[in-house]
């Protein structure tokens, strides 16, 4: 099993930035890729960006790109998700989780974190 703990949400102004961090303990040796995903009021889940664990590839929604950045800390064991220039759109409880492989389908992430309040306020 491996257990995610994210961090750093909270209430932020349009144009504003925040770091949000998931801590992975456990097996983290059976993960590939850690991804963060959010869910607006109202809507569906969606995929925001992922990595690939231990190696170089990165991927993003269309929406982040260019405002959002994932990062990782091999020797921490914690992805990070530093979005700036962040919007009212954005406001969403974010989720980290864990994937054998890269995907952007929720489906395929075995582990998720308890997810944190992001709010942008216009």
């Amino acid at each position: 099993q491996v257990q995610l703990v994210e961090s750093g949400g909270g209430l932020v102004q349009a144009g504003g930035s925040l770091r949000l961090s998931c801590a992975a303990s456990g097996r983290t040796f059976s993960i590939n890729v850690m991804g963060w995903f959010r869910q607006a009021p109202g809507k569906e889940r969606e995929f925001v960006a992922g990595i690939t664990w231990g190696g170089a590839p990165t991927f993003y929604t269309d929406s982040v790109k260019g405002r959002f950045t994932i990062l990782r800390d091999d020797a921490k064991n914690t992805v990070y998700l530093q979005m700036n220039s962040l919007k009212p759109e954005d406001t969403a409880v974010y989720f980290c989780a864990a994937a054998p492989f890269a995907t952007r389908d929720g489906k395929f992430y075995n582990s998720w974190g308890q997810g944190t309040q992001v709010t942008v306020s216009s």
